[in-house]
């Protein structure tokens, strides 16, 4: 075997990293870069005086050597029979397989490697580059600890400036239908990053230095070795005499002694005074980078609060590997503090781990103390927590943030928080923006309620702290500084050191103008479009709470996004304008309707295309892929510019541009150049003309500029909508609303991440007469919304439903209501109970069934009346979202009694509609009959009439007369005396008032009468002569 000389540089890159505690990155070129790991490890190990460092080896799927130790035993025993080595250390022996056998290595996928949040390895391999992303890259990274090595294996190539257009696996999920080509700008960026990295090597697989490496890395020299006495700084110096002056204050002082920094031991003093206090309602917030002690200061604070009587401590995270750091130092503390294993505590570890055995609780049992336990829970099982003294949530921004705020919710237990902001966790702003800001304003109001002597409940008080000095590395480590130039970590640290705002005022808006920032430039690595991406990072960081390294590869590589960004008038060319507003925008849609309905109707969607994929998914409209939309990914506003209608200007000169406002007038010119070949600023690639070993790597030149006028630029795509999709909440929608766009989705499932709903809201490039197909989307999400409001959407706010359910952007015309839809709707007895209760007689649960419906004919204009915003309220929170009248008086903040006489007066305009749509109905049917009769004129008058019938009644009875005076029958009635008797009679009246007339007896004739007796002997007559 032949011996080579390795560059003495190698070994003074590695030494100078462990004397100055700081880490070091080589890159390997070549297919046989795996082999110089070992050398690399041996020569770490053997500039270290401490055990063999670990290593964390990462991969995308396959190994090119087994990770079963015995299986590796075994074919080792195989070959040194065959050979016939007599063992271990031989100079047949592969060192690659002593190596695997001899040392302690981690192997994990990269899909894996959240599980290594908060461990420690010496060493981290690197391979599958093409795998690689800025995620994977931070959180693999940060676990090294100082004097480590982070090695990166890369394939065997001729020039490294391959890597400008090697496809990443990641630009899989950046292709859509309309945009295919991908341009890997973060491979080069990330390459040319390397020579300005003061602790970094590139060497190929024979460990030969390349040139293109740093400067500083090439001309290396060995750093003398420090004394004990210089090796302290100002810090360390600090807590020595802050241990030495709590000493004699057990069992903090032997706690505090155990800190690595001064940052550390004052934030542990800080835990442990809560811990005395016993303050059950108070939360500690630890925010700081990776590697700042955050876990051990937490585990070190257990040990105290068991030595100070706490019984039920609960500790959570993402997973138990991530707690490895925090029980270590549980167990680190327990030993200062006397406590020895298996006497006076037990250890229990998981059983679901195939590997390694975490430790998931401790059970404390000293003689004369009550029984502890230290037990680990998921996040989401809060219901654990009835009997909780102290919860520990450790990289709490790595949990959802809806199961965090589930174990603060009537939290009656101390709580110690800790997250990482300032790393690759893309939840750690939405820690910092939502959970820290509302717990900050519960403790205002706490505070406040205590300076008015009331009290308070269901807040909490908050203490933040904060760790800024590292422990698992040195100070101003320059893989860190490098990890945080290449992702953008830091920008939300020191925004004045990256955006520094004008001290001559905020321009107005008339002057502002909006400009299309070129990717190929922002991201060549040139000084000034690293400053311009670092101000532009910073608004986007400090404005949203989802942040990760991976946005940074997707703003340089995903192909159909535009960053635009809006500046002030620009004084001098010389300087760097501020970003006032920035937007990210992406290019949908344009798909053909076959494959939209090829893909629905199996199930299956497109990768990219977020909002047609969506919304014809939802509404089962496979034409609306065929139009073209812009959707606004990203917008972002200055933080000392908000609030001042600059997002709202960068949207409208945006919708101008790309309505065809904004004319280009040098536009043939600007068509040209675009078609003219870019020699000057793509490069091609010789394999024989660029040697790996004399290749020296620069940024490239002849660039379009960075930034570039609406104006001057050249509309290349025909838009048809606007469009954003963001986590629904009020301020946003109200912000949407206001710019006319219209709500037509909305998540029915929260986001596992933040908890919020994802709206998507549009809004036409055209007019709104020109466009009604969005009216239409609107109408019919309105009306599922109605019926929906009563499920999951029941928690929002009443004025979050009223901007979803009301617009103004269309005008819209309320239906006739009818007696019919009252009849479809209601039966008498409800409209008497309705009645009823607007007469106070009876009490509003009485109708409460009715308000339902009412509420679904007034949101969808079928009830013309008007109502107050309080009205809407209730109607809205009591019939669509089934609210009491409890949960509306805490939402409106007005009084019960209030809202009752409100809604006392709603039911009567409803009531009164009714009765008059009613009264109107039955006016209209007397009007119809008139309308509907056969008037003609008459032919005689009622006068001829009226004398015609009396004709006749006087002939009827004058006949009826006749025949009864000619009535023989009423002869015996008949007054005797005839008139000439009368006469004399009269004149002959002897005494006054007595008439006398004498009666005539006449003969009276024989009248035969028949009866029923004689009716009888007639008929026995006739039969006897028939008889006969």
């Amino acid at each position: 075997m032949v011996k080579k000389k390795i560059d003495n540089r190698i070994r003074i890159l590695i030494e100078n990293g462990i004397k100055s505690f700081n880490r070091s990155l080589v890159v390997i070129v070549g297919d046989k870069g795996r082999d110089q790991v070992v050398i690399l490890h041996h020569m770490l190990s053997k500039a270290q005086v401490k055990a063999r460092p670990t290593v964390l080896w990462c991969y995308k799927k396959e190994l090119d050597f087994s990770t079963h130790r015995k299986k590796r035993m075994k074919q080792m025993r195989k070959r040194q029979q065959a050979t016939g080595s007599t063992g271990v250390g031989g100079d047949d022996d592969n060192p690659f397989e002593v190596f695997l056998s001899s040392t302690q290595i981690h192997y994990t996928f990269y899909s894996d490697t959240p599980k290594i949040l908060g461990r420690t390895f010496g060493m981290c391999v690197l391979q599958d580059f093409e795998a690689l992303t800025p995620n994977l890259l931070a959180r693999t990274v940060e676990t090294v600890e100082g004097g480590g090595l982070i090695v990166i294996l890369l394939q065997t190539m001729r020039s490294l400036k391959q890597l400008y257009t090697l496809t990443m696996d990641v630009h899989a999920r950046y292709r859509t239908e309309t945009h295919r080509q991908t341009e890997p700008r973060f491979n080069e960026r990330f390459i040319l990053s390397l020579s300005s990295c003061e602790q970094c090597l590139i060497v190929d697989d024979q460990l030969n230095i390349l040139p293109c490496s740093s400067n500083t890395s090439l001309n290396i020299e060995a750093l003398p070795s420090k004394t004990e006495e210089n090796s302290l700084t100002l810090e360390q110096i600090e807590l020595k005499k802050l241990c030495y002056s709590l000493k004699e204050t057990q069992p903090i002082g032997n706690l505090i002694e155990c800190c690595k920094t001064l940052d550390q031991g004052k934030v542990l003093l800080k835990l442990l005074d809560s811990i005395t206090d016993k303050a059950f309602r108070h939360t500690c917030s630890i925010t700081a980078s990776r590697g700042r002690g955050k876990s051990a200061a937490l585990g070190l604070a257990i040990a105290g609060a068991i030595a100070f009587g706490y019984s039920n401590i609960y500790v959570t995270s993402p997973a138990p590997e991530n707690l490895k750091i925090l029980f270590e130092f549980i167990l680190k503390g327990f030993n200062v503090l006397d406590y020895q294993d298996h006497i006076d505590y037990d250890i229990q570890y998981s059983s679901n781990d195939h590997k390694e055995k975490n430790i998931i609780q401790l059970t404390i049992h000293r003689p004369k103390q009550h029984r502890q336990v230290i037990q680990y829970i998921q996040p989401n099982e809060p219901s654990r927590l009835s009997q909780c003294e102290l919860l520990i949530i450790d990289e709490a921004a790595a949990i959802p943030l809806p199961l965090v705020k589930q174990l603060l919710t009537g939290a009656n237990y101390l709580i110690f928080l800790s997250s990482t902001i300032n790393g690759y966790e893309g939840t750690g702003r939405s820690l910092s923006l939502k959970l820290l800001e509302q717990l900050r304003k519960q403790s205002a109001v706490l505070t406040t309620a205590t300076k008015t002597t009331k009290t308070t409940t269901n807040n909490r008080t908050l203490n933040e702290l904060e760790l800024n000095e590292p422990i698992r590395y040195g100070i101003n480590d320059p893989i860190e500084l490098w990890l945080n130039n290449l992702l953008c970590l830091d920008c939300c640290q020191d925004p004045s050191k990256f955006n520094k705002v004008t001290s001559s005022g905020c321009p107005s808006l008339e002057s502002c103008s909006l400009y299309c920032i070129s990717r190929d430039t922002l991201f060549s690595y040139n000084e000034s479009s690293e400053k311009f991406l670092r101000r532009l990072m910073y608004l986007f960081v400090s404005s949203h709470y989802k942040n990760s390294p991976n946005d940074l590869q997707m703003l340089s590589d995903a192909p159909g996004h535009d960053i635009y960004c809006l500046l002030g008038p620009i004084i001098d060319s010389n300087q760097l304008p501020d970003i006032l507003c920035a937007i990210q925008v992406c290019y949908e849609g344009d798909l053909s309707k076959d494959i939209v309905a090829r893909q629905l109707t199996h199930g299956q969607r497109g990768s990219g295309d977020l909002i047609p994929w969506t919304i014809a998914q939802t509404y089962q409209d496979y034409t609306f892929g065929k139009m073209s939309g812009v959707r606004i990914v990203r917008l972002a506003t200055h933080p000392d510019y908000q609030r001042m209608g600059y997002g709202t200007k960068a949207i409208h000169l945006l919708e101008k541009y790309f309505q065809g406002h904004i004319v280009n007038i040098d536009e043939y010119n600007n068509l040209e150049s675009s078609s003219s070949p870019k020699a000057d600023q793509v490069e091609i690639i010789d394999d024989d003309d660029l040697p790996l070993l004399n290749e020296k790597l620069h940024p490239r030149r002849g660039l379009p500029p960075l930034l570039e006028k609406l104006s001057e630029r050249r509309l290349k795509h025909s838009i048809d909508y606007l469009g954003v999709s963001y986590g629904l909440s009020a301020d946003l929608l109200k912000f949407w609303k206001k710019n006319q766009f219209l709500p037509i989705y909305l998540r029915q499932t929260a986001s596992e991440l933040t908890g919020e709903y994802s709206c998507i809201m549009l809004k036409t490039i055209h007019q709104s007469n020109q466009a009604p197909w969005l009216f239409s989307y609107y109408q019919d999400f309105r009306r599922r919304l109605i019926s929906l409001l009563g499920f999951q959407f029941r928690i929002f706010t009443p004025g979050m439903v009223l901007n979803l359910i009301q617009q103004a952007v269309y005008p819209e015309i309320k239906e006739e209501f009818t007696v019919s839809l009252i009849e479809q709707n209601f039966t008498d007895y409800d409209l008497r109970r309705l009645e009823s209760y607007t007469r106070n007689l009876v009490d509003y649960h009485l109708i409460l069934d009715l308000i339902p419906t009412l509420a679904k004919l007034f949101y969808l204009n079928r009830l013309p009346i008007q109502l107050t915003v309080v009205q809407m309220a209730l109607l809205s929170g009591i019939g669509l979202q089934y609210k009491t009248i409890e949960q509306l008086e805490n939402e409106l903040n007005l009084p019960q009694s209030q809202l009752l006489a409100l809604f006392n007066k709603l039911i009567k305009k409803i009531i009164d509609l009714i009765n008059s749509v009613q009264e109107n109905e039955l006016g209209k049917t007397f009007v119809n009959s008139l309308d509907t009769a056969n008037m003609q004129p008459l032919d005689k008058s009622l006068r001829q009439e009226l004398n015609e019938v009396a004709a006749t009644i006087r002939i009827r009875q004058s006949e009826e007369l006749d025949r009864l005076m000619h009535d023989q029958q009423l002869t015996k009635y008949a007054v005797n005396g005839s008139e000439e008797v009368w006469k004399g009679e009269l004149k002959n009246i002897s005494d006054p008032g007595v008439i006398s007339i004498p009666r005539t007896l006449n003969k009276r004739k024989d009248i035969e009468i028949e009866s029923h007796f004689d009716l009888s002997k007639q008929k026995s007559k006739k039969k006897k002569k028939k008889n006969k």
